[in-house]
């Protein structure tokens, strides 16, 4: 087997920064050089003139003019709504979700269907350079089969689940299982998918999440159940997804409807195992560090401080914020919370497939918070978001995220096109050195389309579709 360097411009956040320290644990270095093992793993990542001797005869990759930055981490899109990002007409999330997204995703009962449909999803992630990702799965097992295997055949890295619902409207009916049968195809689910390729879910690609849609989905025995078979898997690795917090509407919102129908104190109450009235304990938490929250839109800080507490994540997912009319996620507030914050798209709640255009809507939604609240994200901020906060919300931060040595080799080789190439040739930087550093990153972030997305890498190897 070969040793592999691949020369470029590089960028990521060394060690283990908190999103307050990202931008001290930014690194460029304009003439780099990341040397990967034949075991995909990151052996030296440095200036070129500074590569040992030992990789003089490994493979060179030379990228003139281009980036090397690790891999995109998606931690919240559907896979199950692959083909409704067009789904006009549908108002605010609860009305969406009953006039286009549950009709959408019922045609995935059609086996033929979802195998194209897992095809075209893999395609699209590998286009926009998600090298890993935590993805919201279909009701109908043969769908999970299928999305299971093209990424295992790809060698993507992917956590997903199949969407529990049971209980739900005259759309959802398709999607619905009996209590049971909840528990009987989540529990075959991680039998079969969880740690598939290895065996162990400390080396795996592919690994499996219980997955409730949202609170409003299930009932209180359902959290129950769920709760339980979390406590039995917790120490195999699995994990938990859902939504909260995602629409404030007064009233006749995802958030005063959850918590009037369960009588609890907080949305969050509901994950946390205190679902009975008064947000007394019905059953065990679903939070912890391999537990992942999407929107978070609305949070109490007693929730916030919770979610900090148990080392849940949140996936921010501003795009669909946008698409939705959820509101904003409170930046400042969030941040200072403590918790960990990832990226997600959310398609089809969002139109995007690509994290620089969730990170680029990032920045301007929370510049334009009202007040004191608004605030100009760090480009180190964005990046971390989009890379090293996904691995840590998915609890494998040990294992990618960044270019530290030791790690599993994760990158993106993006070569700058069109548009941004010009920009980035010819726009002014400023005369400090770290100031200008932070300028081109910046201008990377918010620039980057598929269209430069040259070359994928998971553990080393080259992902071909």
């Amino acid at each position: 087997m070969t040793d592999h360097v691949h020369h470029g411009h590089i960028f990521h956040l060394a060690g283990s920064p908190f999103i307050t320290e990202a931008s001290d644990a930014l690194v460029e270095i304009p003439d780099g050089a990341l040397a990967v093992g034949a075991d995909g793993i990151i052996k030296y990542c440095g200036d070129e003139s500074g590569l040992p001797a030992e990789f003089a005869s490994a493979r060179r990759h030379e990228h003139p003019g281009g980036y090397l930055i690790p891999g995109f981490v998606d931690t919240h899109i559907h896979f199950p709504q692959t083909y409704a990002g067009d789904s006009y007409g549908g108002g605010q999330l609860l009305e969406w979700l009953n006039l286009c997204i549950f009709p959408s995703e019922s045609r995935f009962a059609d086996p033929e269907f979802a195998q194209a449909a897992a095809v075209e999803f893999t395609k699209r992630r590998v286009a926009a350079g998600t090298t890993a990702m935590m993805a919201f799965g279909s009701a109908f097992p043969h769908a999970q089969d299928a999305l299971f295997e093209e990424t295992r055949r790809t060698g993507l890295r992917l956590v997903s689940g199949r969407g529990i619902q049971t209980v739900g409207g005259d759309t959802a009916k398709p999607l619905l299982t009996p209590e049971d049968d909840a528990i009987r195809l989540t529990r075959d689910e991680i039998e079969k998918w969880h740690a598939a390729d290895t065996g162990d879910f400390r080396t795996a690609l592919l690994h499996v999440a219980i997955v409730p849609r949202f609170s409003l989905s299930v009932t209180a025995e359902t959290l129950q159940n769920l709760g339980e078979l979390y406590d039995e898997y917790r120490d195999r690795g699995v994990y938990v997804h859902t939504h909260l917090n995602e629409n404030g509407r007064p009233g006749t919102g995802e958030i005063d409807t959850t918590k009037n129908v369960y009588q609890v104190d907080s949305y969050l109450d509901t994950y946390d195992g205190k679902f009975l009235p008064g947000s007394q304990v019905g059953g065990k938490s679903l939070l912890g560090p391999r537990t992942i929250l999407a929107h978070s839109v609305h949070c109490q800080d007693s929730e916030l401080a919770r979610m900090a507490e148990t080392g849940t994540s949140i996936s921010h997912c501003p795009v669909s914020q946008l698409f939705l009319g959820s509101g904003t996620m409170p930046w400042k507030r969030t941040v200072a919370s403590g918790v960990n914050i990832s990226a997600g798209t959310d398609f089809g709640g969002g139109d995007e497939w690509l994290i620089p255009r969730v990170l680029g809507d990032a920045f301007k939604q929370h510049i334009t918070e009202p007040g004191e609240a608004g605030v100009s994200m760090h480009p180190a901020e964005m990046l971390f978001i989009g890379t090293l906060g996904g691995a840590r919300a998915l609890d494998m931060e040990s294992r990618f995220g960044n270019f530290d040595e030791g790690k599993e080799a994760d990158f993106l080789v993006i070569e700058p096109a069109d548009g941004l190439k010009a920009m980035l040739e010819n726009a002014v930087r400023s005369d400090d050195p770290m100031l200008a550093r932070d300028q081109t990153l910046f201008g990377l972030l918010m620039g980057i389309r598929e269209s430069s997305v040259a070359e994928v890498y998971v553990q080393g190897r080259r992902v071909v579709v």
